[in-house]
């Protein structure tokens, strides 16, 4: 197993992905109706963090949310593009 096959999530167990999951889609909610910033917490093993969102960082924002929705397996991860050989 190489480095790349280890998820960031190693260790959280589906309930507590799902529950940063949830929070994530909310703060993304309220992130796109106008409030100015939204603050997202979690616990890993090595801690408690807290990451705050403005508006400019949807694209951050969505790009955990994709993560954890892969982790939990409700989307796949995208494939790469097919580019002929010549």
């Amino acid at each position: 197993m190489s480095i790349d096959d280890v998820s960031i999530f190693a260790g959280m167990t589906t309930g507590q992905l799902q529950a940063y999951l949830t929070s994530a889609q909310q703060a993304f909610i309220e992130l796109s109706s106008g409030k100015s910033a939204v603050s997202v917490s979690y616990a890993q093993g090595d801690g408690s963090k807290s990451v705050t969102y403005r508006s400019v960082d949807l694209a951050a924002l969505t790009r955990l949310i994709r993560m954890l929705q892969q982790e939990l397996g409700l989307i796949t991860r995208a494939r790469r593009a097919i580019r002929p050989v010549f």
